[in-house]
């Protein structure tokens, strides 16, 4: 662009500088002073000063459009930072060991701390607790699976768990009989939750969860859809 303003003034300057000499005085510059007089005087100058106008237009429309663009990218960085934030989720089985052992019975309800950790992406889920905190609200799709062995015949088998949220039961699981030596159970549900809720297992009183490196019993949740 500077190139074509050079080439214009200096197409324009031999008639912006002709001067008369009378004596040590200098006669009034002549009638081409604009560029908008150029044109009736000078066709070249015209074209030549309107292609510079045309370019001055173009570099404004086109830094506009970069500056825009560059507001509207920051924003998508900012929705994409936010969103990888906001990524929850978590499942956790009882034991780690190849050890076959039982987790209770305990004489009331006990919050079952889930030792294995398959993943826990936001590390919303606490293994020293066994209580996941929602950190983002929205819909969440939670799991738990239950297994328990009699350990014999004739004995009493007792796989009760339940799904809370801040302390009140939302689902339930539930054998107790002497029918058969093992049995398990699955709870799965939908739920939209608020930031701080706190998301556990209990172990009902008087039953018991048995478990290996197989991990029969597990507890999984992750969100769906975050609010908005």
């Amino acid at each position: 662009m500077r190139a074509v303003v050079l080439l214009c003034l200096l197409h324009v300057a031999p008639g912006r500088s002709q001067f008369e000499w009378d004596g040590p005085e200098r006669a009034a510059p002549g009638a081409v002073t604009s560029s908008a007089s150029a044109c009736n005087v000078d066709t070249l100058s015209c074209e030549c000063c309107k292609m510079v106008r045309e370019t001055n237009r173009l570099q404004t429309y086109f830094s506009t459009t970069l500056t825009n663009l560059e507001r509207e990218l920051d924003k998508v960085n900012q929705t994409f930072v936010t969103l990888q934030g906001s990524r929850v989720a978590f499942s956790v089985s009882l034991y780690t060991g190849d050890n076959f052992k039982c987790f209770g019975p305990f004489g009331v309800d006990t919050v079952i701390a889930y030792q294995h950790i398959f993943i826990n992406l936001g590390m919303a889920y606490n293994m020293a607790t066994g209580v996941f905190t929602v950190t983002y609200p929205g819909v969440y799709s939670l799991a738990v699976t239950s297994f328990s062995d009699a350990g014999s015949p004739g004995n009493t088998l007792a796989v009760c768990t339940s799904l809370q949220v801040n302390g009140q039961i939302v689902a339930g699981s539930r054998e107790l009989n002497r029918s058969d030596q093992e049995d398990s159970s699955t709870i799965a549900v939908a739920l939209k939750l608020k930031a701080g809720d706190k998301v556990s297992v209990k172990l009902v009183k008087g039953c018991f969860l048995c478990d290996d490196s197989s991990h029969y019993n597990t507890f999984s949740a992750f969100l769906l859809y975050a609010d908005a």
